[in-house]
């Protein structure tokens, strides 16, 4: 998994597979799934993520048993 986050455009881009993404849909106003040629997700970014996250620089993981 890779979190970027590109300041000049204020997109958060979170990549869970390093796969060719076949197709593209907004599932929320500034919520962008991308899928690959099978239908499983493999990224999603947040548009005008500054007013979405609170701090889109900042990046907290967590794994639970």
């Amino acid at each position: 998994m890779k979190v970027i986050y590109d300041s000049e455009v204020d997109v958060l881009r979170i990549l869970l597979n390093d796969v060719e993404i076949e197709e593209s849909d907004e599932e929320k106003p500034g919520v962008i799934l991308d899928y690959d040629r099978n239908g499983n997700i493999v990224a999603l970014e947040i548009l005008d993520a500054s007013k979405r996250i609170e701090d889109p620089r900042s990046i907290e993981y967590a794994m639970t048993a």
